[in-house]
């Protein structure tokens, strides 16, 4: 990671980087996410795109339900349960 790198700069290609996560490793998130924390950039909606253990962008093809106004996917790569309140 560039330390010499600026705030927005570093927005900038958080951005770019979400806008085709479909074909991005895990270890590409892992770099992004910790660019992230390094220059306090919060996710926001952007953390719910990927797995949170293994880190692996959702494909679209994962098992999601909704319960109670909470929105639960479970991932197809290590088969672990995020949810989300709605």
């Amino acid at each position: 990671m560039n330390p010499k790198i600026s705030k927005t700069a570093a927005e900038e290609k958080i951005e770019k980087f979400f806008k085709n996560i479909k074909g991005k490793t895990p270890k590409e998130v892992k770099k992004i996410k910790r660019l992230a924390m390094a220059k306090k950039i919060p996710l926001k909606d952007k953390r719910k795109l990927f797995c949170k253990k293994c880190l692996k962008p959702y494909s679209g093809k994962e098992s999601i339900r909704f319960k109670n106004k909470i929105k639960t996917i479970i991932c197809n790569n290590c088969k672990t349960k995020s949810r989300w309140k709605l």
